[in-house]
């Protein structure tokens, strides 16, 4: 099994991290005479440099395939599963499948289906936490809108948390979105929604524990 990649939206911040716990570690041990001290300061600074290469990693996974089929484009847990009325992108009543992304996660975000961009909006906003309710509505947000290759409209949403303060997404309007690439990356704890046609078989439940690229949330009818 191949190691786990670093995303390169991590990288520049691995390095100023790692660079950053090291100056304050030395100084520890250059100033402070304490030796039980100084190795907790050393032990911390080395947990919080392995925790920012763990929170940036890249695994390398079998996807999912299926022009029907809906795939989880991250890790998370399914906090919420209800009818919802959307103005954004469908004007309609739809299904929304919501998953919340701990800072134990993977952050990647997979593009759940394969089609055309045919809507892209970016929403500053507020940092409510990720499961807040209002969470879809009020944070900062990138929406993105696909007609997929068998017809079937859908639209995904990266939403910020109260730790994530930077979306970073690829997707923009008028291009193609094959299912399982990279579509962008939320840094820290996050949200992901899913919005799709009524008609949907949903795969999943509210309290599942979903992987990116593994798990089939649903399944659009012919």
């Amino acid at each position: 099994m191949r190691k786990p990649r670093i995303h390169q939206e991590g990288r520049r911040i691995i390095i100023v991290n790692s660079l950053l716990w090291l100056v304050v570690a030395a100084l520890f041990f250059i100033f402070c005479s304490n030796l039980t001290v100084n190795i907790i300061v050393a032990v911390f600074c080395l947990g919080i440099a392995l925790f920012m290469l763990r929170f940036f990693r890249v695994p390398e996974r079998e996807a999912l395939e299926g022009d029907n089929l809906v795939i989880a484009p991250g890790d998370g847990r399914v906090v919420d599963i209800r009818e919802v009325v959307e103005d954004e992108f469908f004007h309609s009543k739809c299904i929304r499948i919501s998953i919340f992304l701990s800072v134990f996660d993977v952050h990647v975000t997979w593009a759940p289906v394969s089609g055309k961009v045919t809507y892209y909006n970016y929403h500053p906003g507020k940092y409510l936490i990720a499961f807040h309710p209002k969470a879809s509505e009020l944070n900062e947000r990138t929406s993105i809108g696909i007609m997929t290759d068998s017809g079937h409209p859908m639209m995904f949403r990266q939403i910020a948390g109260i730790l994530a303060r930077r979306i970073v997404c690829y997707a923009r309007e008028g291009e193609r979105l094959e299912q399982a690439s990279q579509a962008g990356f939320i840094k820290f704890g996050s949200r992901i929604d899913l919005f799709l046609p009524l008609d949907t078989e949903i795969l999943v439940k509210k309290g599942d524990d979903v992987t990116g690229l593994e798990t089939a949330l649903a399944h659009f009818k012919h």
